[in-house]
């Protein structure tokens, strides 16, 4: 399998000093360790992937491998990937604002703007749906929703209220705000909901309060399987089977739990504005911030944002810089994660076209995580 480096970018100032100068010096020492990981991760299996570590103003920018298997097309950093559930920071974000505008409560219940469609939705306020406390069953965990896709039909078209629907029909986890249970349903009832309060899509606000404002040129809400663009091709193993292309996937079935196109750079710039204040007042960004425990210990979500000591990498791994802030993604095909550190000084984004790694690779990505985001 090929190996390239795509990119090796340095932005800076002349003759820096004090911290800068520290940050800076530390960056280059993590480089070759961080270049073997890589290599590592893409030779025990991943097709390519792309590393991007920013430490103060300098930023590096790494690719390996190969965006396309068919016609060996490397990798390069500018490539899009599908970001997954990283899409949940992007949706708390405009949750957050139509908040901040007085159009919505977050102690408003899901029944106040969806009436009739969850159960005792009277209960459930936005709050918890945002910090995964509603008790509502996931809809991913239904066999009936993948079904179709793990037999080969991947351009199936799911409706977020057949979503909803798919999860209503399991009894809840647990009443709401008793517990912590990760919960894809919820985001999706969060996308209705800014339609609704919003007086528009779901795709056009995210447009309008964050990819336009931020300069994310390269970043979608998708809502049809073909990827525009130059992007990575997604790679999917179903069990022993050799992996398989599936980058032309309806993103219908994650929709605003998932359905975000972008590359390494955007994700970066979208974290580092919003943790520095520039999306949100004060008061809602602390809010934001404001974590329930997870069950792991060094594990808390908040709203739409993870505060964590393992990058989920591995259910032992335990950062040395201690926690970071963000979150990661999981589509069929593409592996996300993009953390920093809470004034967003560090940052890391790793992204990777395939979502079935086996063990070896898996150890590799928690090396590539580690010193990304650390060292």
């Amino acid at each position: 399998m090929a190996c390239l480096v795509a990119g090796l970018v340095a932005i800076g100032v002349t003759a820096p000093s004090g911290a800068a100068r520290e940050r800076s010096d530390r960056l280059t020492r993590s480089l070759p360790g961080l270049r073997v990981a890589l290599d590592r991760l893409v030779a025990a299996g991943a097709p390519g992937a792309v590393v991007l570590v920013r430490d103060g103003d300098r930023t590096v920018r790494l690719a390996r491998g190969l965006a396309d298997r068919a016609h060996r097309t490397p990798m390069r950093v500018s490539d899009r990937f599908r970001v997954g559930s990283v899409t949940k920071t992007f949706v708390s974000t405009v949750v957050l604002q139509l908040a901040g505008e007085g159009r919505l409560s977050l102690d408003d219940t899901v029944e106040r703007w969806l009436p009739g469609l969850v159960p005792d939705g009277q209960g459930i306020t936005i709050r918890q749906l945002l910090n995964h406390t509603s008790g509502l069953y996931d809809y991913t965990e239904d066999p009936s929703v993948l079904k179709p896709y793990l037999h080969g039909h991947l351009r199936v078209v799911r409706a977020p209220r057949t979503l909803v629907g798919r999860a209503i029909a399991h009894p809840p986890l647990f009443a709401p705000g008793a517990n912590w249970s990760y919960s894809n349903t919820g985001y999706i009832l969060l996308g209705l909901i800014v339609e609704s309060a919003g007086g528009d899509s779901l795709e056009a606000q995210l447009k309008q309060r964050i990819f336009t404002p931020l300069g994310l040129r390269h970043t979608t809400f998708d809502t049809s399987p073909r990827i525009g663009g130059r992007h990575a091709h997604g790679y999917l193993a179903l069990g022993k089977r050799p992996l398989r292309d599936v980058t032309v996937f309806s993103p219908s079935f994650a929709w605003a739990a998932g359905a975000i196109v972008s590359t390494a750079d955007d994700l970066a710039r979208f974290y580092r504005a919003l943790l520095q204040g520039r999306l949100l007042r004060p008061d809602l960004l602390e809010a934001m911030k404001t974590t329930v425990a997870m069950g792991p210990p060094g594990e808390s979500y908040g709203f739409g944002l993870w505060r964590t000591r393992s990058m989920g990498l591995s259910p032992t791994n335990k950062l040395a810089c201690g926690s970071v802030w963000g979150h990661n993604g999981d589509f069929p095909g593409y592996l996300s994660n993009a953390f920093s550190s809470e004034d967003a000084a560090r940052q890391m984004v790793v992204l990777i076209n395939t979502d079935s790694l086996r063990r070896p690779a898996q150890r590799a990505l928690v090396r590539v995580g580690d010193i990304a985001a650390c060292a």
